[in-house]
């Protein structure tokens, strides 16, 4: 048995990663790492009575590449007279229906087929090939996205699926780096096919792994791969750690609380009231808790209430005790002096459905809705260049509040009215509608705020302009613009 065989199974049973007689899915796509994989525990199946099944996903990103990729995997199952599993779906398709990148899209993907033929099979795990160089690169990719201890801590060796937790996902390789797994694919005459995409810059990922690990390593630290995963254990100790601490400390607190508040939370259309003073007993000091445990409790609190607990949101929480905050329509959340977070879920408002209609003409025109005033005008767009000075038809306005359109894209006649269920708009910078909801979330603009808004349509009912907003990217001013639409507004003085 070569060297690289027995390090691996020595790392199965230090880990306890597969137990003797253990039924396992190798998740194989055709690149060297998963292929490496499979040998690997084929190779010390015999000796462990493994039975092992192979789970090929195609997510049809390459064309004939990856119907490649699946005919490669397949042949190699066969002859090693494994059971196969093929699963596929076209994950940039998906991806654009969700909204969402083609990696997080063909990632659920695949886990969602792993998930699945492991519940049909009855298998209870699926073996993964992420190596100590997925580490790294996870690091960082996480490290710019802003992730805190427990993401920065990156893969274990064994964790659950996200796509059910009864599942366990065991990663074999995580101490192995990726020239490790070359020279035994090498050594080994293991077929194996390359992904073409991971020469691209089109994905974050990519970038890391071809252009700043590289830079890294010759520049400031060849020894980077080892410094990082040293880092990784530690922080992912220290996150462990707080977490553990913040989970004592909440069961502590919920044990003894003397008044308890019980709130149903179903349909969001249904009134809940909720004591705007928090009936609690002092059960500990939350303000002396050390910072990191300060935040992992609000956090814990906030995910098991289904709030996205990002960063500001747990700062504003701590720094501001019984403070509400709002993190969506309707929700808001806030703090006892203990720690106790708390909901509060007020009846959804009617949405106004008011609206006005106008007509664009050559002249310089006004109007009044919602409370503000418009003066518009279609003027030559022949040097393609913003005014420096405000339109002059009417009464001037402050340059803040002017914005300018394609006047030939909006057309003649357009809508003016308030926020309505199920808008869709896509600002500039965006590169599909989103939910004008989540917008307005994102921008943190008060629940009761967002129905006073004041938005405009074509008469083909696409949002070009939404008060408080950047302008609908599909009608800004291009160079090839012939007439622009000079679009006014403000509000009645108060």
């Amino acid at each position: 048995m070569s060297e690289f065989l027995q390090r691996v199974e020595s790392e199965i049973r230090s880990r306890r990663l597969l137990s003797r007689g253990q039924k396992i899915l190798a998740a194989v796509s055709g690149g060297v790492d998963s292929m490496v994989l499979l040998h690997v525990l084929h190779s010390l199946a015999r000796k462990n009575h493994w039975q092992i099944s192979v789970a090929h996903f195609n997510h049809q990103l390459r064309g004939r590449a990856s119907d490649a990729d699946e005919k490669l995997v397949r042949q190699t199952a066969k002859k090693m007279r494994r059971e196969f599993y093929p699963g596929r779906a076209d994950a940039k398709k998906i991806a654009a229906q969700s909204k969402i990148s083609v990696e997080m899209a063909a990632r659920k993907l695949r886990h969602e087929f792993l998930a699945r033929v492991t519940r049909e099979q009855k298998i209870p795990v699926v073996a993964l090939a992420h190596h100590a160089d997925d580490q790294v690169e996870l690091f960082f990719l996480r490290l710019l996205r802003g992730a805190g201890g427990e993401g920065l801590a990156g893969m274990k060796w064994r964790s659950p699926s996200p796509a059910d937790k009864k599942i366990a996902l065991v990663r074999p390789l995580l101490g192995f780096s990726k020239a490790e797994v070359l020279v035994f694919a090498r050594a080994n005459k293991i077929s194996f096919r390359d992904d073409a995409t991971n020469l691209t810059s089109d994905f974050l990922r990519n970038r890391i792994r071809n252009e700043l690990l590289p830079l890294l390593r010759k520049k400031y630290q060849p020894g980077l791969t080892r410094a990082v995963l040293r880092l990784m254990e530690i922080v992912g100790a220290e996150a462990e750690f707080a977490g553990a601490t913040a989970q004592a400390f909440l069961q502590k607190m919920r044990s003894r609380r003397g008044d308890e508040v019980q709130t149903e939370i179903g349909n969001r259309k249904s009134e809940i009231a909720i004591k705007s003073e928090f009936p609690y007993v002092v059960v500990g000091c939350f303000d002396d808790l050390p910072l990191a445990v300060q935040r992992k409790a609000l956090q814990l609190q906030l995910n098991e209430a289904g709030v996205v607990a990002d960063f500001e949101l747990v700062e504003r929480l701590r720094e501001a005790p019984t403070k509400f905050v709002s993190v969506g329509a309707n929700v808001s959340v806030a703090r006892s002096e203990t720690g106790k977070i708390e909901l509060r879920i007020q009846s959804v408002a009617e949405f106004n459905s008011g609206e006005l209609k106008l007509k664009f003409s050559g002249r310089a025109t006004r109007a009044e809705f919602g409370g503000r005033k418009f003066y518009w005008q279609i003027m030559a767009n022949e040097k393609f260049q913003l005014p420096k000075k405000k339109f002059t038809g009417g009464t001037p306005v402050p340059l803040q509040q002017t914005e300018f359109f394609d006047a030939d894209k909006i057309g003649g006649e357009i809508t003016l009215r308030h926020w309505r269920a199920g808008d869709r708009f896509q600002p500039i910078g965006l590169k599909s509608p989103v939910k004008l909801q989540d917008l307005f979330v994102n921008a943190k603009i008060p629940a009761v705020r967002r129905r006073e808004l004041v938005l405009a349509t074509t008469a083909r009912g696409e949002i070009f302009w939404v008060e408080g907003l950047r302008i609908g990217g599909q009608f800004k001013l291009l160079p090839e613009t012939r007439r622009k639409l000079v679009w006014n507004w403000s509000k009645f003085p108060v």
